[in-house]
């Protein structure tokens, strides 16, 4: 065996060792949350929080503040007003940013840590109320907390069951558990979601798809009938887009019946094909022996994240969208995703 062998046995050996151990990270820190429960104190704390008039005040020191912060940042994401308050700045004069009317959210498994105890006993002494997230309710902050989320014992991922890992883990899953409950409890739903995340790719994804179709009946989106031929159609389609000169055409056909109805839609791609196997012959073909047949499409309340299913679900390219009674109002493309960033060109 010469030595890059060797040295390649050594690497490969390292990096099974190196899988196994995070293995049993991955279990300890799944074990934590698995082993958490649901009892009368975690109802308590969501009734406690659907009274307040005020916010949630998330609090905490260490590993703690900075799980704090997910947690609030889930509350204020899903419908329950919540800002992060770190216990010494309280301490030293952010005090005031507590309210009677708020409700404070203390962290810290250990149920110890000085400054946290400190400041909830200023606060029960202006009868704020608390909730705390902690290992035991018998620890120092469960036993000034009005209500106590108790995370029992948890053996840390750390092997030397120092550096908080698990617990963290097991804090933020119950913070997320009280935070989603609560936004549940306010039926918080996607037109809230879509009100709190107008930017980025979340909130493009959550916009209606009407919002977002560039293609629109009556404006630059012809419809045809079923009864004529390939060229007839697309003559009507060239005629009508005439009309609207500098606008960028659809690649597809939308094909409707005698009720205005959608009944099929033709694209661009569909005629290449044709025009491919039967030469001029395919121009002649009656629309509705070729078109696509009662193709998916969208409603009126659909949402951009729709369309992007279908896209990636069907591979195609271009979505009708139709009002309640199924007449054509519009057509979403991947171009138009495309332009708002929601998938990849």
């Amino acid at each position: 065996m010469n030595q890059r062998t060797s040295a390649q046995n050594v690497a490969s050996d390292a990096r099974r060792v190196e899988a196994a151990f995070a293995a049993r990270v991955l279990e300890a820190e799944a074990e934590a949350i698995s082993r958490l429960s649901v009892g009368e104190s975690f109802h308590d704390a969501v009734d406690l929080i659907l009274k307040t008039t005020g916010t949630v005040v998330v609090t905490g020191v260490g590993k703690s503040w900075l799980i704090g912060q997910k947690i609030s940042a889930t509350f204020a994401s899903t419908g329950t007003p919540s800002h992060v308050l770190h216990p010494t700045d309280a301490l030293h004069g952010d005090l005031g940013r507590v309210r009677r009317n708020d409700v404070v959210l203390a962290l810290s498994y250990g149920g110890s840590s000085e400054e946290v105890v400190c400041l909830v006993t200023h606060l029960r002494q202006d009868n704020v109320p608390v909730i705390a997230i902690v290992a035991s309710a018998e620890s120092d902050l469960g036993r000034l907390a009005g209500v106590a989320l108790c995370l029992g014992d948890v053996a840390e991922a750390c092997p030397m069951n120092l550096a908080p890992t698990a617990s963290t883990t097991a804090m933020l899953a119950m913070g997320d558990a009280l935070a989603l409950c609560v936004s549940r409890r306010q039926q918080f739903g996607v037109e809230d979601f879509q009100k709190v995340h107008p930017g980025g790719a979340l909130g493009r994804q959550l916009m209606p798809v009407i919002d977002a179709m560039r293609f629109r009946v009556g404006e630059n989106l012809p419809l045809v009938r079923r009864d004529l031929t390939v060229r007839e159609a697309y003559q009507r389609a060239e005629a009508s887009e005439s009309d609207t000169p500098g606008v960028r055409r659809t690649g597809a056909l939308l094909v409707v019946d005698d009720q205005n109805k959608l009944c099929g839609i033709f694209t661009d791609a569909d005629l290449r094909r044709m025009l491919l196997r039967d030469g001029d012959r395919a121009l002649h073909a009656p629309l509705h022996t070729v078109m696509t047949a009662n193709p998916h499409h969208l409603g009126p309340t659909s949402l951009v994240r729709d369309a992007v299913q279908l896209v990636r679900e069907l591979r195609i390219d271009e979505i009708p969208v139709v009002d309640q009674e199924g007449v054509p109002i519009g057509l979403i493309d991947v171009q138009d995703l495309i332009a708002l960033k929601v998938i990849e060109g």
